[in-house]
């Protein structure tokens, strides 16, 4: 964001008492709304950069109202919340509800409500006031020619919405991007796919009348270049990309062969996409007649490794600039992007200008998972009708000729089929979620804050594969030791034990192959478990949580920890290293090599990659991890810890991500009592305009 030369200097008053004493006489002018934003920064409740943005403001434009400052402000700490813009129609009250701030901080003689007396009342004074022309700070969207005002109006004129400038760029290409691929109808050679349907997707001798929703969503990815696969753990997400490439490669027309993209926000999503693809496109080449020249093995050698989204883009250091753009896009037919949910505005807009236009953009993910840490929810924006359907008529009978299979009349559109709703499929058949897990996780999703309890105190629906009745426990215990112990390993649950006890048993020599397969043992081991948090900070947080496991594993004798680096301890990548091959969030252990040397091992798939301990330098120890951090993986065992007066925090986006990151057993460890169903009756929902281009 570029910015003029100040205008003229603020004076500020010189006491605090000064100012309050004269305000009903002489109002509330925009110095001395900064004096009032200041102590909420100093108590965290603001972050400096929000008060900032409002103090740079009233230094370039010297007219800026108190209103526009303080809209400004709420507008920045918006976005570090994860939202892209700010409805005005949310500052027409003090919102409380917005910011949750404790008592004090709302109704304080300098609280909330008390500068809010001295706001705008109404939507069309707000408008007003920030569309001063003597403050010139904020422009329309729509307003020609743009001259590069910080914060940009848009929305409807019912609905405003504010923006700060790039975030309000972000959402117009990513809109029009998404818009136009969806909107461009492509031939579609319907014999010929229907009978590479019908050979890919056989009926189910359980439920042969059912909807096959997967075999759906191959055919409406068929009409056009962009198409959205939804579905909570277990639908198939990935089986039904593995057809969908199948399918696109035998209706592949030309000389050039078919390049394929595999991405996902995380170097452990990206591993679990390529291993996932690969093996249902093994298993899928015997379904292929001989003769066929659909030859799958070659697609499989052709795509290369999945990919983390910085890594394909061509991410470098100290810009946020990727090599891969309009100008240089990407070499690819079809890109696949898995974990879609974790990807923010920013990425999106920066993947849809790396696109070439012909290409044809896969997008897979639970719409149910938290979003991005990074402000947007383009995925939940993508999928607002996904549960609905609302297919047209059109489209039923494109996937009734294509695919055969008929559209329940639930799912289809009485009125306006919304365009982007006839490209995105949602799929409702979990294979792996029919125990206790699924059911939790069922009633988490719906908001049933009663059966979700119920849950834990007899499990529904649990079968031997989930270790019955052991699959759900829930814990509320007073002090972190609890979490510790189960680290330790209790009973028949995985835990950090089991990959402890096979780092001791290094193998004597220098065999490459030896050694390869022992550190393959210590990494696997490690997956099966793993503790998630809501927060870092706090002793029930990933900071006190990991130093405690830490000393408690040192203590058992299962660990012998000397200095930073030492034989077994976890990390975590927390920045991108594109010369090492290491992004954010990617997880490894370290072990020594076959020389003794230790290096930080990593597993994608079945294949090792290593880094000096020395030239990693952005890594933090990784025993807990957030919830956040751990999308994209699952773990035999999960254990998930509530903090105490955490409800804040809590949303049931974060309860739901966590259970469902467990295959066969989880653990909820609430600090106090109450906070699974304060998560559960706190859905969250980010501001944002994405879908007024579509809608």
């Amino acid at each position: 964001m570029s910015f003029k030369k100040p205008s003229r200097t603020m004076s500020v008053p010189t006491t605090q008492m000064d100012w309050l004493n004269d305000l009903p006489a002489q109002g509330l002018s925009a110095a001395q709304t900064l004096q009032w934003l200041q102590p909420w920064t100093e108590q965290g409740l603001l972050r400096h950069i929000d008060s900032a943005l409002a103090a740079q403001l009233l230094r370039l434009y010297g007219q800026a109202s108190p209103a526009l400052l303080v809209a400004a402000a709420m507008l920045a700490q918006m976005e570090g919340r994860g939202h892209t813009c700010l409805p005005l129609a949310d500052l027409c009250a003090p919102p409380v509800a917005m910011l949750g701030w404790p008592t004090v901080a709302v109704d304080g003689p300098q609280g909330l409500r008390a500068l809010w007396a001295h706001l705008p009342a109404t939507l069309a004074d707000w408008q007003a006031a920030l569309q001063s022309s003597t403050s010139r700070a904020c422009s329309r969207l729509s307003d020609a020619p743009d001259q590069g005002q910080p914060l940009v109006l848009g929305g409807t004129a019912h609905a405003p919405l504010l923006y700060l400038r790039r975030y309000a760029g972000y959402e117009q290409r990513v809109g029009q991007g998404l818009l136009q691929r969806a909107s461009e109808p492509l031939p579609v050679p319907e014999a010929a796919a229907r009978r590479w349907l019908d050979r890919f997707f056989v009926p189910s001798a359980e439920a042969p009348a059912e909807t096959d929703w997967q075999k759906v969503a191959c055919a409406v990815a068929l009409r056009a270049r962009l198409s959205v696969i939804t579905g909570g753990p277990g639908t198939g997400k990935t089986y039904t990309a593995a057809r969908l490439l199948a399918l696109l490669l035998a209706l592949h027309e030309g000389d050039s062969p078919l390049r394929v993209a595999l991405a996902a926000p995380t170097g452990k999503a990206a591993a679990r996409l390529k291993q996932s693809i690969d093996n249902a496109l093994t298993s899928l080449q015997d379904q292929v007649p001989e003769g066929s020249g659909l030859d799958l093995n070659t697609l499989i050698a052709r795509m290369g490794p999945a990919r983390t989204l910085h890594s394909l883009l061509g991410a470098r250091p100290d810009t946020r600039q990727f090599r891969h753009h309009a100008a240089n896009p990407l070499d690819v037919d079809v890109l696949i992007v898995d974990e879609a949910s974790m990807v923010h505005l920013e990425m999106m807009d920066a993947l849809l200008q790396a696109l070439p236009a012909t290409a044809r953009l896969v997008l897979l993910g639970d719409k149910d998972q938290l979003a991005s840490v990074e402000a947007g929810a383009v995925l939940g924006d993508l999928c607002r009708d996904a549960a609905a359907g609302r297919y047209s008529a059109d489209t039923a009978q494109f996937v009734q000729t294509v695919a055969g299979q008929t559209l329940p009349a639930e799912y289809r559109s009485a009125g306006a089929a919304p365009l982007l709703a006839q490209q995105t499929v949602m799929l409702r058949q979990s294979r792996r979620f029919k125990g206790a897990i699924g059911q939790l996780a069922l009633a988490v999703n719906r908001g049933d804050a009663a059966a979700a309890r119920a849950a834990f105190l007899s499990p529904v629906g649990a079968t031997p594969s989930s270790r019955s009745p052991s699959a759900l426990l829930a814990l509320q215990p007073t002090t972190p030791q609890a979490v510790c112990a189960l680290a330790m390993g209790t009973q028949d649950k995985p835990s950090y034990a089991d990959y402890l006890h096979l780092m001791q048993q290094v193998p004597s020599g220098q065999d490459a192959e030896v050694h390869a397969a022992w550190v393959r043992s210590v990494l696997k081991a490690f997956e099966r478990f793993r503790i998630l948090c809501a927060v870092h900070q706090g002793e029930w947080g990933t900071q006190g949580l990991n130093a405690a496991v830490q000393k408690a594993l040192a203590d058992e004798g299962l660990l012998k920890v000397t200095g930073e680096w030492f034989s077994g301890r976890p990390v975590m990548v927390t920045r991108n290293d594109a010369q090492l091959g290491v992004f954010n969030g990617d997880v490894g252990v370290v072990l020594p090599n076959s020389e003794g040397t230790l290096k930080v091992w990593f597993l994608d798939g079945e294949a090792l990659r290593s880094v000096s301990v020395m030239r990693l330098a952005q890594v933090e120890t990784a025993f807990v991890m957030t919830v956040h951090k751990s999308q994209g993986s699952e773990f035999e065992h999960t254990a998930l810890v509530l903090p105490p007066g955490g409800a804040e925090v809590l949303s049931r986006e974060l309860a739901y991500t966590g259970i469902t990151r467990a295959r066969e057993q989880f653990t909820l460890i609430e600090a106090e009592s109450g906070l699974l169903e304060a998560a559960i009756d706190r859905p969250s929902v980010r501001a944002s305009g994405l879908a007024q281009w579509w809608l």
